[in-house]
């Protein structure tokens, strides 16, 4: 699996997780969250950068992506 990137912020009551990416990311990819207390899979539904709907992120980008679960800064993202 490669590391896509990090959790640097989660907001609890939207289930958003921004994630600073080192490699792109696009709708449809699976990533796996690891660490800090989390362990799962989920498809990407849905990308934001700027809060603007995007079909695929670049590495640099810091995108807000809906999470399946919490997760907790410092999260790994890995692409499945």
């Amino acid at each position: 699996m490669k590391k896509v990137g990090k959790v640097t912020h989660f907001y609890d009551n939207i289930g958003v997780a921004i994630v600073e990416l080192e490699t792109s990311l696009k709708v449809g990819d699976k990533v796996k969250f690891e660490g800090h207390g989390a362990d799962f899979e989920q498809e990407v539904t849905s990308l934001q950068v700027n809060h603007e709907q995007v079909e695929k992120a670049s590495a640099g980008d810091a995108i807000g992506m809906k999470t399946d679960q919490k997760v907790k800064e410092g999260t790994e993202v890995k692409k499945v």
